[in-house]
């Protein structure tokens, strides 16, 4: 069995850690404040209202009471903890340092003596502990260590992280090769024992991963969801195998979690098989069930798939949480295979399908994102079930992470973010400072800067959306582009101060949905950039019913620095004076309340 450091596919690249990229970008930083300043307050303060930190006082005995909420509140709380923890890494405050070590504090005293840490069974239903797989007892245990791994990193302290192994210890006790059968009904564990194997190098926490993932498809799963005959296995993705797996099915953010341990596990095993079955599953996912958004699973009832291209607009469920994890997947199969699909993937996602869960205040999500709205569908504070919000409250302070990686040939550029970043190469750093107006223009500079010379290949990635570029290497124009999957491939001894400017040429652009899409006959959507957009009933009150595109449409952008948060809108011009306004898709519902569309009416006449 190989390493997990060591190269297996060939065109793999190593991550570069968000710690190493700082973020000077008009877009992303005032999101990196807000998340700091409101967001993650926001959420803890819930988290202390609704119970969900005292019951951890309650399990340890420290305070009498019953369970409060649902069985599963115990990941809102971690996953709190985790943005905490990357908050932390860039912007040290020690009062909410000091805050969420007392936090740990209670955590750590609710573990029970082996190991076992699910509040509901410790406070309600001792008994009742490991009978049913879906009552998500290793989903909130991965929630824990992912939030360990983030918070020793982050300060250095242990105890969260022991309090992982000794979970993490406890499920590799009881379960594995000549002991229990277990399947996770709800996916989560299985990419965080791989994270706290690259933690601690204990190779049994990625063999346990691997070992869960080969449970499935064989008949072990039991409880509640398995013998509901309108969800059954195939909702937790426990129909198949893992390499016989062919199309996306069930619970999306269930089927996002586990293809990215999938992908996670490929990276340790070389498996052919398991790559095999990603290959297919991408497409399944992003050719025949993914929104313009970046958003997936259409369905209320099963909270994910129904059939290919059953993509209704005003019902459609696109939970937050779901495009959150696929960016996550994504970025994994970017890693792996060196091809800027995956990178294409996951700027769609966090710029639409992620981004629109959030409201520009901070403090109000979305649990569904529709594409159409008859004006009643609005965020709000909290829900009893808020694996949304507190997702946002992980992801956002952790966005530098999707932007570079690297590989033994040279450095990769995935989402141009106005940062500086520090890559290692061959025997020194060398320094890229990005400046750039993205999402809202096409023009990239690039700066390098190190202590010697480089002779490494610079990819900058070809955005999907792009039909044509000009790239520049200290004024002069690269007269042929050489791309590779999807990468412009610049190679040259790079010396201190060489600059590279990229103009990604950024018209607005007509999308047209695939033709077995019914609900998009006859429809058009909009999409400038990386930026799918909109139009809201308040910026077009009285055409917004008739509203339509025709072939002689033109389209006008304008700046507007003072429109929520700074934005460029796009309108859309006709021969016969009529004119609409549209906004970027990511912050509809931000003003005052009304209709919104993201597929338009088309007259091709």
């Amino acid at each position: 069995m190989k390493d997990l450091n060591e190269k297996i596919v060939n065109n793999q690249l190593e991550p570069i850690s968000f710690t190493n990229v700082t973020i000077h970008d008009k877009f992303w930083e005032p999101r990196l404040k807000t998340h700091k300043s409101t967001t993650l307050k926001a959420c803890l303060d819930q988290c202390e209202k609704t119970g969900r930190i005292l019951n951890f006082a309650k399990a340890a005995g420290h305070m009498q009471g019953e369970f409060e909420g649902i069985f599963f509140n115990d990941s809102d709380v971690y996953k709190v903890l985790e943005g905490v923890a990357y908050s932390l890494m860039s912007h040290p405050d020690p009062s909410l340092e000091e805050k969420v070590d007392g936090i740990i504090d209670e955590i750590a005293s609710a573990q029970q003596e082996d190991g076992y840490l699910l509040c509901y069974f410790i406070l309600k239903e001792q008994d009742k502990k490991w009978t049913d797989m879906d009552k998500h007892e290793m989903y909130c245990g991965g929630h824990l260590i992912e939030a360990a791994v983030a918070y020793y990193n982050a300060t250095g302290k242990r105890k969260l992280l022991d309090v992982a192994c000794k979970l993490a210890d406890h499920y590799d006790n009881t379960f594995g090769p000549g002991k229990r059968h277990w399947v996770p009904g709800h996916e989560e564990i299985e990419l965080a024992l791989v994270k706290l194997y690259r933690q601690t190098k204990e190779e049994r926490y990625w063999k346990l991963a691997n070992w869960l993932l080969e449970q499935r498809g064989h008949g072990y799963g039991k409880g509640v969801i398995w013998d509901r005959k309108d969800w059954g296995p195939e909702y937790c993705q426990d129909d198949k195998p893992i390499r016989e797996m062919t199309d996306v099915s069930g619970h999306a953010v269930r089927a996002m979690y586990l293809y990215t341990a999938i992908t996670d596990i490929a990276k340790v095993t070389g498996d052919q098989g398991y790559i095999n079955a990603l290959d297919r599953l991408w497409e399944s996912v992003v050719l025949r069930n993914m929104y313009i958004t970046g958003g997936i699973g259409p369905s209320k009832h099963n909270e994910g798939f129904t059939e290919d291209y059953d993509m209704p607009n005003d019902t459609a469920y696109c939970e937050t949480c779901a495009s959150v994890g696929m960016v996550y997947w994504n970025h994994r199969m970017n890693l792996l295979n060196g091809d800027s699909k995956y990178a294409d993937v996951v700027e769609r996602a966090m710029y639409n399908g992620v981004l629109s869960g959030i409201s520009l205040s901070g403090d109000k999500f979305f649990y569904v994102n529709p594409l159409s709205s008859n004006g009643t569908h609005h965020r709000v504070e909290w829900f009893n079930t808020s694996c949304c919000p507190t997702q946002l409250s992980r992801f956002i302070p952790s966005i530098g992470d999707y932007s570079y990686a690297s590989s033994e040939q040279g450095i990769w550029v995935n989402l141009y973010v106005e940062s500086s970043v520090s890559i290692p190469v061959e025997e020194s750093h060398v320094v890229l400072r990005q400046k750039t107006h993205y999402p809202w223009n096409g023009k990239v500079e690039i700066t390098v800067e190190s202590d010697r010379k480089n002779n490494c290949d610079l990819n900058l990635r070809f955005p999907g959306w792009c039909k044509s570029a000009q790239v520049y290497i200290n004024g002069e124009p690269v007269q042929k582009l050489v791309t590779e999957k999807g990468y412009i491939k610049l190679n040259k001894t790079w010396e201190p101060g060489d600059t590279v400017i990229v103009n990604f040429d950024m018209p607005v652009e007509r999308v047209h949905a695939h033709p077995k899409v019914k609900a998009n006959e006859g429809k058009v959507a909009i999409q400038r950039g990386p930026l799918v957009y909109c139009i809201e009933h308040v910026d077009n009150e009285k055409k917004f019913e008739s509203i339509e595109i025709t072939p002689d449409t033109k389209f006008l952008v304008k700046q507007n620095p003072d429109l929520l948060g700074g934005i460029t809108t796009i309108h859309g011009i006709s021969e016969k004076d009529k004119e609409f306004v549209a906004i970027p898709y990511y912050v509809w519902d931000n003003r005052e309340p009304g209709p919104m569309n993201v597929w338009i009416n088309e007259n091709k006449n």
